[in-house]
């Protein structure tokens, strides 16, 4: 039973918060702190998000296949490759480094 009370806690905390947003004033959100902090927080989730998947094991930091293929696709972006061929990079990196650690 616990876990539907989880689920119902999330869906209500979720509409919440989405609510929340709904009530800013308008003239909140044109203030340029604010447009400046809306444009950032995305990238700056995006690389947590891809740092945390790509050098951590749970709690531990972890120096594997993963970071290779991060290291080789950030290589082929300096370069200025096409997208597509910075995924095929990073793929080919990681099972490269994956073949050859076992």
């Amino acid at each position: 039973m616990t876990v539907w009370i989880a689920i119902a806690v999330t869906a209500v905390s979720c509409y919440a918060v989405k609510l929340a947003g709904l009530l800013v004033p308008a003239g909140a959100l044109e203030r340029p702190r604010v447009r400046r902090a809306a444009a950032l927080l995305p990238v700056a989730l995006l690389a947590a998000l891809t740092a945390q998947q790509a050098f951590a094991d749970g709690r531990t930091l972890m120096l594997d296949a993963k970071a290779a293929g991060l290291a080789a696709a950030a290589v082929a972006l300096l370069l200025r490759a096409p997208f597509l061929l910075i995924i095929a990079v990073a793929v080919a990196v990681t099972a490269g480094v994956r073949a050859l650690t076992g």
